[in-house]
């Protein structure tokens, strides 16, 4: 099968979907059948030359030239390459694709329709109107999580047919250091992490307002420690900081790179991760698989993935989540009971198991696009 990948974010620094789309196309190329990964400027990582692996990259570096190249080089790349199916790793599918081509994209989240005030208002325009369009164009729609596949056949019921659910994985290649190691970023205590891009829809305003509440024996015996790059939306961590009174307490890393990432999950006591609207939630798995429990909202799909290692608290309310952050940080009877069950429910996530279950879906694709080629004929 010779299959056509919209890799775009293989050119940018690694987040959720950017990890996504990494971890799965790794682990697809290793099932066989040819590929062509589609890119508009280079790829960050050089290791993409596998045998059944053809890169094509162009020198498209602004936002309005990468969605122009979106919807012209990248289809005809994808013709001129014959590929059987097209996959759109990013809620998106190219316009101008042969008829003969099957198609399938993958829908993370409907953040635009369930949480928009969250999002950057051109971002929340153009998800309204070009994954509408994804998902008319695809012959199958992967959902990263039940909750997202439900939202997307609530919100598009012409599509329920065509929409699969393929959770994403956890596995980080990384080897974790010891705690000393975390020297570099002046974490001298036991912390709890929170893990994520710094934006509105991950509520770190409730989560800080929630902390500050805490008795003051509790925040000096344990920092928060923040790791995420800056994202959209005013999020101004200093200013947050000041407000509560909470510079002694928190520590903000910035983005980090994958060791650094396993260190912090590994030595961690918990994860926090009280967002307002997750599609799947991948820092969760993440933390679970090295045996880490989970705080984390009662909403969305993050119930779902966080299973029975996590302590639910709806995001909403401030005071909820100092709750769970007292009984996570105080009660080492319950904080022990999640973390032995971390690891076995991160296990029913795997980035494997992903893979051959979208080749699967891959293949329904192009046998019913050809059936449907056939009857025109």
């Amino acid at each position: 099968m010779r299959i056509g990948v919209d890799a775009r974010l293989l050119s940018e620094p690694v987040t959720g979907i950017g990890r996504y789309t990494t971890e799965l196309t790794r682990e697809l190329v290793q099932l066989g059948g040819n590929f062509y990964l589609y890119t508009p400027k280079p790829p960050l990582a050089s290791d993409w030359n596998n045998d059944n692996v053809i890169l094509r990259s162009s020198r498209f570096e602004s936002r309005i030239g990468k969605m122009l190249w979106s919807q012209t080089v990248l289809p005809y790349w994808a013709a001129q390459d014959k590929v059987d199916v097209f996959w759109g790793a990013t809620h998106r599918l190219p316009r101008a694709l042969p008829a003969s081509m099957a198609r399938v994209v993958t829908i993370h989240d409907l953040v635009w329709k369930c949480a928009g005030e969250t999002m950057r208002p051109l971002s929340r325009w153009l998800e309204g109107r070009l994954m509408p369009d994804a998902i008319r164009l695809a012959d199958r729609i992967m959902a990263d999580s039940n909750s997202t596949a439900e939202a997307v056949t609530a919100e598009f019921p012409n599509a329920k047919d065509k929409v699969r659910v393929v959770h994403l994985g956890g596995t980080f290649h990384a080897r974790p250091a010891t705690f000393a190691a975390l020297e570099t970023f002046d974490i001298d205590r036991p912390y709890f992490l929170f893990v994520g891009t710094l934006e509105p829809r991950k509520n770190l305003d409730r989560l800080l307002a929630a902390f500050a509440t805490l008795p003051e024996n509790l925040r000096a015996e344990t920092l928060l420690v923040i790791a995420g790059g800056k994202g959209w939306g005013g999020v101004n961590i200093s200013s947050l900081l000041q407000q509560y009174d909470l510079e002694r307490n928190v520590l903000v890393t910035g983005y980090v790179n994958d060791a650094q990432l396993a260190t912090l999950y590994a030595n961690a006591k918990f994860l926090v991760m009280p967002s307002l609207y997750e599609g799947f939630g991948l820092p969760l798995v993440e933390a679970m698989s090295y045996g880490v429990p989970v705080l984390t909202s009662d909403c969305s799909s993050l119930p779902e993935v966080a299973g029975d290692a996590g302590l639910l608290v709806n995001p909403h309310d401030s005071q909820a989540i100092a709750d769970g952050l007292v009984e996570l940080l105080t009660n080492d009877t319950r904080r022990l009971a999640l973390a032995a069950k971390a690891q076995e429910n991160a296990a029913r996530f795997s980035w494997n198991k992903a893979a051959i279950r979208t080749m699967e879906i891959f293949a329904e694709a192009v046998n019913e696009r050809r059936a449907r080629l056939r009857l025109r004929l």
